[in-house]
């Protein structure tokens, strides 16, 4: 999919080609921020060239659409401008050349018919700027589920947690993971299960673990857990769901190749600090490891230790290397900086995988999160491990010294800078209460 050369790069279309109309259909159904697909009958920067342009294009494609038989609805849409409801009638009875015959059906016709007009209508309506205008009508062959994201919208979930991802989120990540049925996906930070439910929801078996066992077994009673939000959708359980911490994975070191995509959400500090085994004493040493009593293991909660995101995103690295099959996806979330010029150099790298894609999610004015998608290119080894640990410790010392401990929710929750008052001197904020900046972290 490629907007053509004469138009802006940041245009709200694209033409694609597509090799038939179903898959357009399926393309639409599944997508979570496309719109709808249409068939192009023309274009045009005037209503007196897009005449012109649809009056082109071939009679034998457009009168099936037509006939006397069918019903049909066409709809005034914009794009950087708002289009009054007088001004909408006075458009579609200008389209008169067009021999429609059928019956108009405002609710479920046959044939959706689009007016779509792009201008650039200001320059604060916060929307990409339009360097020229274009007007379009096409017939609808598919549009996105608008049922969906209302459907698993957070507010109505039964069973939720203080970083449980969006909804919208949740499903372009099972997207980029392209989770379907018949794949294995695994997330070693499930929390609630947010992002497993839409990944069940697109076919896919699921598997999950948490650090904190209170998630994966107790959630809030037996109707009110991460098993219920499956439950309340009626989507398949997970395959299992585990008490496991991302720096000592539970599995076999002889089994690999397991999962078809990892999507995760890595704990940033920001709502919640990571956490890994262990506990502050003994990573120290001060105390030996211990045992659990046999009488109580049923209600032992293990100790843990702050565990930095430069550390979290190497181990999920090294499991998704190990773990995932060839050409296995890993998807998730990093943090930057927004004051800092990242670019795709500043990202976690592994030689197992290829990164294919990074998309930004811009969370306040300091910071925002890229979606990072990587695909499997490469067996894992114990050479790769090591050339991947040398990997880790030129980006940790290059790049990300503000991931460590603290740093990010400090640069997160701190007063805003000092302000300049009329004379020119520096002003501090009244109120030096740290406010959070952040959505959906």
């Amino acid at each position: 999919m490629e907007a053509p050369s004469s138009l802006p790069h940041r245009f709200p279309f694209h033409f694609v080609n597509l090799p038939s109309e179903q898959l357009a259909h399926d393309i639409a159904k599944r997508s979570i921020l496309v719109k709808g697909m249409y068939e192009l009958w023309g274009e045009g920067s005037s209503y007196e060239e897009l005449k012109d342009s649809v009056l082109s294009y071939p009679d034998e494609r457009k009168f099936p659409y037509l006939d006397s038989d069918s019903t049909f609805k066409i709809t005034v849409d914009s794009f950087g401008k708002v289009i009054s409801l007088e001004e909408q009638n006075e458009l579609i009875q200008g389209l008169s050349y067009i021999p429609f015959k059928g019956r108009v059906k405002l609710r479920n016709p046959d044939h959706n018919f689009w007016l779509i007009e792009v201008d650039n209508y200001g320059g604060n309506n916060g929307l990409p700027p339009i360097v020229q205008k274009r007007i379009f009508f096409g017939r609808e062959v598919g549009g996105a589920d608008r049922k969906l994201i209302p459907t698993y919208q957070l507010k109505s979930r039964n069973y939720l947690g203080p970083t449980a991802m969006d909804a919208e989120m949740a499903f372009l990540m099972a997207n980029q993971a392209l989770a379907t049925s018949g794949k294995l996906v695994y997330d070693p930070f499930v929390g609630t299960g947010s992002i497993l439910v839409a990944a069940a929801h697109f076919g896919a078996m699921t598997m999950g673990a948490d650090i904190d066992i209170r998630v994966v077994r107790d959630g809030r009673g037996p109707n009110c857990n991460v098993w219920s939000n499956f439950k309340q959708y009626g989507l398949p359980m997970p395959v299992g769901l585990l008490r496991a911490d991302n720096n000592l994975p539970p599995w076999r070191p002889t089994l690999k190749e397991v999962f078809d995509a990892i999507i995760c959400d890595p704990p940033y500090g920001v709502r919640a600090g990571g956490r890994k085994s262990g506990g502050r004493k003994l990573l120290k040493g001060a105390v030996k490891p211990y045992t659990v009593p046999d009488d109580k293991r049923t209600d032992h909660i293990p100790s843990t230790a702050p565990y930095s995101l430069v550390e979290c995103v190497h181990d999920l690295l090294d499991l998704a290397a190990k773990m995932l099959v060839m050409g296995g996806r890993l998807v998730f979330f990093y943090p930057v900086l927004r004051e800092d010029d990242f670019a795709e150099s500043h990202f976690p790298e592994h030689p197992c995988f290829k990164l294919i894609s990074s998309s930004e999610q811009i969370l306040s004015s300091r910071y925002s999160r890229v979606l990072l998608t990587m695909v499997k290119t490469g067996p894992y080894t114990e050479e790769i491990a090591e050339v991947a640990r040398i990997k880790h410790m030129e980006f940790k010392e290059n790049h990300v010294k503000w991931l460590e401990d603290g740093n990010l929710h400090s640069a997160v929750f701190s007063p805003a800078d000092g302000q300049l008052t009329e004379a020119g001197d520096p002003k501090l904020i009244k109120d030096p209460k740290p406010k959070y900046r952040g959505k959906y972290v």
